[in-house]
């Protein structure tokens, strides 16, 4: 936290007061043991942290991905880049043994680490991140001339404009009337018209669609939640949305297609179309949450975990990517469930009970309940909603639970790591109702107490602003983006 944060907080009004016998208030004596206990820890810290000029923003996130074939086909805001993963193996002396992610996303770790030999193993919960996955794995294991003359049949003549045959798909409550009328029914003769060709034209075919959705919609991703453009019909209040060009079907599908091909014919491909064979690692996916497949892995069984665990930003990917879910048959029962399991990063988690997940993870929690910044932090926020001061009175159950619920995946990664290996994460600071949580610093003193050694924390050169909420009130004050560097002991 900056001196003019501290300032613009109201502590040296306080200061004041305190001066004319005045009692500063508890929302104010709590800010100032945060601020000086935040301040400590920097201290402490100040060796470690290290201003990274190459950790450009778009080298850490998916922007860097948009010229590379296969990795920009999907759209996954919340990706970093393969050549973030590539640096890192090279500067952390992983390039042999397996690769874990425990958050793999759409597997952009797992496939830079297979590009250069390593095998590689993720942990995915959202079904589209599962699907991303597996068609990558499908283009690995080989397209014929076939396949990829079928794709560009429907790129180039668009078959299903002339059936007849529709097959509906799910709708749930938040994407109910996401599309113009005329490209639902597009859709739906599309969906049915695709089950005729072979499995991998169909998988492609598939995955082509998923990823023009958000285009072809009357909606945008928008970080907590799908924004509606004001040709929904939906209540736009004010200030309604207008996210510019709808794209048609056709334009936006066959387009779509026509990179997939262009990328095919980019790769390597021998004259049969089957991928070359190459010093590629086997890339493995175990479907569902990390809080229940961590514990069932071996013990010191992988060389070098890399990951990025959603933030603790409130950013609810089950209605982000809904679009998306629906049409992999996600309905409301699995919507409410997969968005349970996730780690608590959304205001919508109920408590999970992690001892009764798990016993072994009783000094993870004892570790997080010793931790003095992130028990003020906890204090304050509790102090806030009872006080009636936050937007969202979820926000301390979150913030709660996303630290301990990361204590206990801290926790495996150390027990399945083998001694000496590294672990990597990206993750980003945040703040909330006024105060700065010092992510990078809390998990770190996690990890300190769980058998890893902290080598470094590197801050990208340009931090990250606040939510539109926090500038309102607190103005734009830069956070730590940052990637740690542990290493078990």
């Amino acid at each position: 936290m900056l001196l003019d944060e501290v300032n613009n907080l109201g502590f040296l009004p306080n200061r004041i007061k305190e001066a004319r016998g005045v009692q500063p208030s508890p929302t104010s004596q709590e800010l100032k043991r945060i601020y000086q206990l935040n301040t400590e820890y920097e201290w402490i810290y100040k060796e470690k942290f290290l201003i990274q000029p190459a950790l450009s923003r778009s080298l850490v996130s998916f922007q860097a991905n948009k010229n590379r074939a296969v990795y920009r086909w999907f759209k996954y805001k919340e990706s970093f880049s393969a050549s973030l993963i590539e640096f890192l193996l090279g500067k952390n002396g992983a390039s042999r043994g397996v690769l874990l992610d425990p958050f793999a996303g759409i597997g952009t770790a797992l496939f830079a680490a297979a590009d250069s030999g390593m095998m590689a193993e993720g942990i995915e919960l959202l079904p589209i991140g599962q699907r991303v996955i597996a068609i990558k794995q499908i283009i690995d294991s080989g397209i014929k001339l076939s396949e990829i003359e079928t794709i560009a049949r429907w790129a180039n003549t668009a078959p299903w404009e002339e059936s007849k045959q529709r097959e509906s798909f799910t709708e749930l409550r938040i994407t109910k009337g996401a599309y113009p009328e005329e490209t639902q029914i597009q859709i739906e003769r599309y969906l049915a018209l695709i089950e005729k060709e072979n499995e991998k034209a169909r998988e492609i075919l598939l995955f082509a669609l998923l990823c023009v959705l958000e285009a072809i919609s009357f909606t945008r991703k928008d970080g907590q939640y799908l924004r509606w453009d004001f040709r929904s019909g939906r209540s736009q209040g004010k200030n309604p949305f207008n996210k510019g060009k709808i794209l048609y079907f056709k334009e936006a599908v066959s387009a779509k297609l026509r990179e997939i091909i262009a990328d095919l014919h980019a790769a390597k491909l021998s004259d049969n179309y089957n991928v070359e064979p190459q010093s590629r690692g086997d890339i493995k996916l175990h479907n569902g949450s990390c809080l229940e497949i961590l514990p069932k892995l071996p013990r010191e069984s992988y060389d070098c975990i890399i990951t990025s665990p959603p933030y603790c930003n409130r950013y609810d990917y089950t209605r982000t990517y809904a679009l998306e879910l629906a049409l992999l048959g996600v309905n409301e029962e699995k919507l409410m469930n997969l968005r349970q399991k996730m780690l608590s990063c959304t205001v919508e988690n109920r408590a999970k009970n992690l001892l009764a997940m798990n016993l072994a993870w009783k000094s993870a929690i004892q570790i997080a309940d010793q931790q003095s910044l992130l028990q003020e932090i906890l204090r304050y926020l509790d102090t806030q909603r009872k006080l009636n001061l936050l937007n969202n009175n979820g926000i301390p159950r979150m913030v709660r639970g996303y630290f301990y619920e990361m204590a206990c995946v801290i926790s495996e990664c150390a027990r399945v790591l083998k001694p000496n290996a590294p672990l990597i994460m990206i993750n980003d600071n945040v703040r909330y109702a006024g105060t700065s949580i010092s992510v990078d610093i809390i998990l770190s003193e996690f990890a300190k107490n769980l058998d890893f050694e902290i080598k470094n924390i590197l801050i990208l050169p340009n931090g990250k602003g606040n939510s539109s909420q926090q500038m309102g009130a607190h103005g734009r004050k830069p956070l730590r983006k940052c990637i740690y560097i542990w290493r078990k002991r």
